[in-house]
Formats: C-alpha cells, structure tokens, sequence
C-alpha cells in the first residue's frame, strides 16, 4: 500500500520487503510503468542510484558502467569488481529476483534498460540476473538490439545469444574494457592464466587431503553466488545438490543434511524466517562450518563473504574462529566481495581470513573453479 501511494505521488520506488503477493507486484510494475517510474523490488536487496548505496551495497566508484540486475548479491560482485579494476558505476537498479519470472514478464528490467539506455552517464550497460524466463529473455534480448550502447550479459545458468554461460567475474570485466576502450580479449587471456595459477593451487591441497576426502560443502550467503556454483560445477563436478537448485542440479532431501557435492543457499526463506539474513548473522552458517569439516568425506568447505553497507560490521572476527578449526582438517576456500572504502575494509577481512588458514580467491567464479579443481585432482590419487 505504501509503495502504491509513493508511485501515485510520483515517486520512484525500492521495495525491500519480500513475501509480498506475486500479485501486488505485478499490479505495481504495471502501475508504474504507465507511469515512467520504477519499482525496484520485491526483494531488492540492493541498488545504488545516482551514487548513493542503497540497502546491502557496497562503496564504489562513480562512473560511466550502468547496471541491472534481478539478483542482489550477483549487483555487490559486478559493481565491486568494477570498481576494485579502476571503472565506476553510474547507475545500478535492481529490480528483484522475481521480476525475470514469465508471471513478472520482466517489466522492471525492460524499463531499467530503457533507463541506462537514456542515461547521459552511462557508456556500457551490465545485465546481470539468474536464469530468465525463456520469454523474458527474448524480450530482453530484442531491447538490447534496439540499444546502441554496448551491453554485457550475465546471466547465470541461462545461454545467452553468444551460446555460453559468463561467469559475473568475466562479464565485469569485459564491462571494464568496454568502459575503458580496451580489447575485451584482453579478460579472456587474464582469466587463462589465472586458472593455470588455480591448478597448481589445486594441487597443492589436494595432497594434503586424505583419500575418503571428496565432497565440496558450499555454504552460501548469496543466492546467486549458489547459482553460480552450480553452474560452474556443472563441467567440474557429478553428484550435486542444493536446495536451490539450478539446472541439473538436485534437490536436497533436508536442507540441513549434506548430500555428496551440496551447495547451500542460506539466504532462502527455509533460514531466514525468525531470524537475520546470513550475510548479517553469521552464528548459523558458522555452526554448519564446523558441521561440515567433521564429515571425514568432506574435502572443502566453500564460502562467500560479502561486506558492504547492512552486512556484518566485523566479518572477520565472526568467521575466522571456526574457518581456523574448519582449516585443520578441509581445504577451505572463499571469495570477499567488496571494497577497501567499504566500512569492513576488503584488504583487511581477506588478511584476517587468510591468517586464520583460508585460501581468499578474487571472485566467487575464482572460489568455485578452485574447489571443483581440488575435487578433480582428489579423484586421481
């Protein structure tokens, strides 16, 4: 009702609060959209207009890269990496998970393309979202020909025009090409030798694994940081699960009990109910660490830490206790998405969490290679 009375005033809108009636958000986007304004949400966790963070984003720079984005954490790992590269951000509208469904049509997400299309500051434009609705997709797809600014997709588990699945890691960077006029060859080969670097780390802790080792844990407090797994352990992995799943992956039997390969979105309403978002309250995840590190098949234990504004102000000190148990025995290996102007400062969460035994990728996509690598290397001892 209050969103509804803010458009009738004129006004733009983010709406945080979920369980709202697919209806209502329907009945809204529609609303709006007659009346050249934007919904953001359900569910929008985070977008950053006109410089200012809003709800769990992070501090980045100003620049000339738009985003939109039907997933929150998936908008915190492009836009930081975009800004940790030396590129900004002009604008990032989020738009909420649900409005890529076939029900939602994609509304929020045309009107946002529209948007950046027409934006004076915004020279590349970033898609970023997890599967659309094969409907959808087509729509967003027919825009985007009409469009001539350069637009990068990410769409994670969907195949794009281009016949492939991007990691957010590389579609940020190619935005940052884009951005900066530089050849967007240039990632690919970045991207190559890095992973060369991730199998030589692969191996490593592979031999310090024991032979009954030989399940990834992945732990997540981003939705689409456990999309993203999924899709990545596609070609890495057989026998995963998740109660989330994506694609082939498939659906846990408890979520609170591990299956082979499991990747866990901790974030869903099934742990969120009566009590904080993972990326808030740790106490929960931390208890499945150590959970998870006692399970003699167990080889790593996976995680995502994301900072920024609204998350934990001191994730260090609440992960690096049980990441130190979890090390003496699993391999464990996470991703920081953030900033060093952020108030939990990325350079120091990473040195805290290095110290305490863990292996600190550059991206979720980097995390999740190295952990299905490790797995790959296990099964040839």
């Amino acid at each position: 009702d209050e969103a509804m009375r803010a458009l009738e005033n004129g006004l733009h809108v983010m709406l945080f609060s979920d369980n709202v009636p697919l209806e209502k958000e329907i009945a809204l986007k529609k609303f709006a959209q007659r009346r050249g304004l934007l919904v953001m949400g359900p569910d929008c966790g985070t977008a950053i207009i006109n410089g200012v963070p809003l709800a769990f984003a992070n501090v980045v720079n100003r620049g000339n890269i738009g985003i939109v984005a039907a997933a929150g954490t998936g908008l915190q790992e492009v836009s930081c990496i975009i800004s940790n590269a030396g590129a900004g951000i002009s604008q990032a509208i989020g738009t909420g998970g649900r409005d890529v469904k076939r029900e939602v049509g994609g509304i929020m997400f045309l009107e946002g393309l529209k948007a950046l299309a027409k934006d004076e500051q915004t020279r590349v434009i970033l898609l970023v979202s997890k599967p659309p609705h094969k409907d959808v997709l087509r729509r967003i797809e027919k825009l985007a020909k009409t469009i001539r600014k350069p637009i990068v997709t990410s769409f994670v588990g969907a195949y794009t025009q281009e016949d492939r699945p991007s990691t957010l890691e590389e579609a940020a960077l190619i935005a940052v090409a884009l951005s900066q006029r530089k050849p967007r060859d240039e990632v690919a080969s970045r991207l190559v030798a890095r992973d060369k670097e991730i199998l030589r780390t692969a191996k490593r802790e592979a031999g310090k694994r024991k032979r009954n080792q030989k399940y990834v844990r992945g732990l997540f407090s981003g939705g689409t940081f456990c999309a993203e797994a999924q899709v990545l352990f596609k070609t890495l992995l057989t026998g995963v699960y998740s109660n989330a799943p994506v694609g082939n992956t498939k659906q846990l039997r408890d979520s609170l009990v591990s299956q082979k390969h499991s990747v866990i979105d901790l974030g869903e309403d099934e742990f969120t109910v009566g009590r904080p978002h993972p990326m808030i309250d740790y106490s929960l995840r931390n208890r499945r660490i150590l959970v998870e590190a006692a399970d003699p098949e167990t080889a790593v234990i996976l995680l995502d830490v994301v900072l920024g504004y609204g998350a934990h102000p001191d994730p260090a000190a609440e992960l690096s206790g049980v990441v130190r148990q979890a090390s003496r025995k699993v391999s464990a290996v996470c991703s920081v998405t953030g900033t060093n102007q952020d108030p939990q400062n990325q350079g120091r969460v990473e040195a805290a969490l290095r110290k305490a035994g863990a292996i600190v990728m550059p991206s979720n996509a980097a995390a999740c290679n190295l952990a299905g690598q490790i797995i790959q290397h296990l099964k040839k001892k």
